[in-house]
């Protein structure tokens, strides 16, 4: 492969179309609407081809993100996470919805009323509920309390979404599935009985996505099905043939079965579950173990002599969270095979707020 230099993050161009298109046509199939989150490319190549392969829109995570998509053309996000609106941000919000059908999330009343009086009323609201990830949304049978106060307030409240993170460990995703399941008809009961008919009922994992798994959902929202990473093959989630970015390392130190690539955090990121068994997996190495990460290099231990590359040497590294090492990096650079095709912009790299 004709790259002058290392660390570069890979996207094979041939499985990333291939994991869009099995998203789509997996979601299509149970009558689901999919609307993926973008805040793992980050960027408008890949969110095209998504759109073009079925999906209705985007989801992203903050209003930064909102405003670089709105700007390359994307015109229907969703902000998967509640805003607590001040003054500043509600004027980002008000010129949004001049070029985009926005929808933001909303977990409580007092949320719900400093959003009207900084935002104003024509952006749509989803209440977000716990169905068992236990980090932000209410209880499932307080939706309807929330949404109460919302319309009162003067949003026009379109349904209830969740985050089954809980997904995210070993032997979960199934039960999780069902949990979130579970909470979204809790969810959308509430709201009917509150008076409100929800038209969107969304959620949803990579982890979770292609289970077929009984639901009132009418959405879902994965983000690193596109990509793939080391957590989602120990999750048993993805196969290796699924992995469709890798950061492109050199071999800068070798000693007996350790050695050490130009590839550390500042490329990978450094996210590790706990019950993940390295900083990341080597392509095509599945005894190679990643064990330590410094800010520019990767430790990785190699015990098979017959397959443990030389100095100079390149390898491809699966990072353990995709989202994080794409987030670190300018550009993604679009291979086919061994032949360097394009290369895209990371748009809304650093975009937190």
């Amino acid at each position: 492969m004709d790259l002058d230099t290392t660390p570069a993050l890979l996207v094979d161009r041939d499985i990333l179309d291939r994991n869009i298109a099995r998203m789509a046509q997996s979601a299509a199939s149970r009558g689901l609407s999919l609307r993926p989150h973008a805040k793992t490319h980050k960027c408008s190549e890949i969110g095209r081809r998504q759109l073009g392969a079925g999906a209705r829109g985007l989801t992203v995570a903050t209003v930064s993100e909102a405003e670089v998509f709105a700007d390359e053309g994307f015109d229907d996000l969703f902000v998967a996470y509640p805003l607590w609106v001040d003054a500043a941000r509600g004027a980002r919000l008000r010129a949004l919805t001049d070029r985009v059908r926005l929808t933001v999330g909303i977990d409580s009343a007092t949320g719900a009323r400093q959003f009207v009086e900084h935002a104003g009323t024509a952006i749509g609201v989803l209440v977000e509920i716990d169905s068992g990830h236990h980090r932000t949304g209410v209880l499932p049978e307080q939706a309807g309390t929330v949404a109460s106060a919302a319309r009162e307030a003067g949003l026009d409240v379109r349904g209830v979404f969740t985050f089954p993170g809980h997904s995210y460990a070993p032997d979960a995703p199934d039960s999780a599935a069902r949990e979130e399941a579970d909470a979204l008809a809790a969810a959308a009961a509430s709201l009917r009985a509150a008076g409100i008919e929800p038209t969107v009922i969304s959620g949803g994992s990579s982890p979770t996505a292609h289970l077929d798994v009984p639901t009132v959902a009418t959405e879902l929202r994965p983000g690193v099905y596109v990509f793939g990473d080391a957590q989602q093959l120990e999750l048993d989630a993805v196969s290796e043939s699924d992995i469709a970015l890798t950061a492109l390392a050199t071999v800068v130190s070798a000693r007996d079965e350790v050695i050490v690539l130009d590839a550390g955090s500042k490329a990978l990121g450094a996210d590790r579950a706990a019950w993940a068994t390295g900083y990341g997996r080597i392509l095509g190495e599945p005894d190679a173990r990643i064990t330590a990460l410094s800010e520019h290099h990767a430790t990785v231990q190699w015990p098979e002599a017959s397959t443990r590359p030389q100095l100079g040497d390149r390898v491809r590294v699966i990072p353990n969270h995709v989202c994080n090492a794409v987030n670190l990096a300018d550009e993604l650079i679009t291979v086919s095979g061994d032949a360097v095709v394009e290369r895209w912009k990371v748009a809304a790299r650093g975009c937190n707020t």
